[in-house]
């Protein structure tokens, strides 16, 4: 009875341990995300009566900075893009109410 448990015990460590690996084993993305970068896009107050949050954008930009000097993320470097409104408020609604 001991060994048949042992044995159960044993099969099931053995399937767990070779059904994770085939997920480790994965490099394959979703559709349009490439196996080299991680695109991270944002639009931030950097001039114009908010200005001062646009610190928030430039910490963001030196945290991925230095993601991506140690590597990235499992080998991805992270693509910045961040924009200026110049705090514009712009609604779009405005024109087809007119």
């Amino acid at each position: 009875m001991k060994t048949t448990k042992l044995s159960l015990l044993a099969a099931a460590t053995a399937l767990c341990l070779l059904s994770t690996q085939a997920a480790f084993a994965q490099k394959k993305y979703d559709t349009g995300a490439p196996d080299t970068e991680i695109k991270i896009g944002n639009v931030e107050a950097y001039s114009g009566p908010a200005s001062a949050y646009g610190v928030i954008g430039k910490t963001e930009e030196a945290y991925f900075k230095m993601i991506n000097d140690q590597g990235g993320i499992n080998g991805r470097k992270i693509n910045w893009i961040s924009y200026d409104d110049a705090t514009r408020r712009r609604r779009p609604w405005s024109r087809s109410a007119s």
